[in-house]
């Protein structure tokens, strides 16, 4: 049996710059700390840039795209090794005959390296209360229904969803996290995912 050829490895080092396109402390942390799992004590910083997604995307498709092109504006403005984005979104799981169904929660990251490679992860999907699937129907961005719903305040720099309502049992910050390791597969583990394997 024939082992497949290595692929390069992007390897994030300690002397690495990754830039996380958002400010928010939270998407931050979940970066770092899933680099300090992995053993790379990577310099990891945060700039504003824009998604290119409505505030609030809905479906997968289009949260993906907002995490992968946070990623990639990273890059564009920044000396940066590694660009990542991290999206949430909602996906609207109306009946076909427009009947009322539930409304889910969705959640990307995308790592993006100087070379172009690219990984994503996501999900954390959980339904959401009806009274804050009605308001997120109207326009209303998630974490601030979320706030009009339980009289927080800043809910998505914060708990955000998951963490009120799974009771603090998971944090947005643990979540955000799982899906930053999905999207660093590739560049864990490069020889799976190459072309020729």
């Amino acid at each position: 049996m024939t082992q497949p050829k290595s692929a390069p490895v992007v390897r994030i080092t300690d002397a690495a710059r990754v830039v996380v396109g958002s400010t928010n402390p939270v998407k931050i942390a979940a970066v770092r700390a899933v680099l300090e799992r992995v053993g790379a004590r990577a310099r990891v910083d945060g700039i504003a840039v824009a998604s290119g997604v409505s505030d609030q995307p809905v479906g997968d498709d289009e949260t993906i795209r907002g995490a992968t092109q946070r990623a990639r504006a990273v890059l564009a403005q920044t000396d940066a090794d590694f660009g990542v984005g991290l999206e949430g979104g909602v996906v609207d799981e109306r009946g076909v005959d427009g009947a009322d169904g539930f409304m889910r929660t969705c959640a990307w990251a995308a790592v993006v390296a100087r070379d172009g490679r690219v990984g994503t992860g996501g999900s954390l999907a959980m339904t959401l209360p009806a009274r804050v699937a009605a308001l997120v129907r109207d326009g209303v961005e998630l974490g601030h229904a979320m706030d009009r719903v339980t009289g927080g305040q800043d809910t998505k720099r914060g708990a955000g969803a998951v963490g009120i309502l799974t009771a603090g049992l998971v944090d947005r910050q643990r979540a955000y996290e799982s899906l930053v390791t999905y999207a660093l597969a590739p560049f864990l583990t490069p020889a799976l995912y190459d072309e020729e394997a």
